[in-house]
Order: structure tokens, then sequence, then C-alpha cells
């Protein structure tokens, strides 16, 4: 199983979408799209969860 990170490579603001994209394999700005449309329909809550994760994940650099 492979364990999420931020990417270094494929960033905007913080690099969570971007390593969740090089993960699954998903374009990036399909994420983004995704996550925006997200922002709105669930009043923030997806903004609260991305800083989380902004905060809580390790950089692809640190994961070796």
């Amino acid at each position: 199983m492979q364990k999420f990170y931020k990417s270094t490579k494929n960033k905007q603001l913080s690099g969570v979408l971007g390593g969740i994209s090089e993960i699954y394999g998903i374009e990036v700005s399909l994420l983004r799209i995704l996550v925006a449309v997200s922002f709105f329909l669930t009043s923030g809550v997806t903004l609260g969860i991305y800083i989380i994760a902004a905060i809580v994940l390790p950089t692809d650099k640190k994961m070796g």
C-alpha cells in the first residue's frame, strides 16, 4: 500500500493534490477542479481537510 505524501515537483500550494495525483495516476488539473467544487459543496470542510493534510503529510523527499 502506498503512503500519501506531498509532491515537490507537482505543486501549487503545498503539494498535497500533486502527491495524490502521482500515487493514483490522476491528472492533477482534474483533481484540483474536483477539490474546488467539493469545497463549495461541503461548505469548506474540504479546506479543513486540505490544511490538515498539508501540515501532517511528509514531502516526497522525506519518503526516500
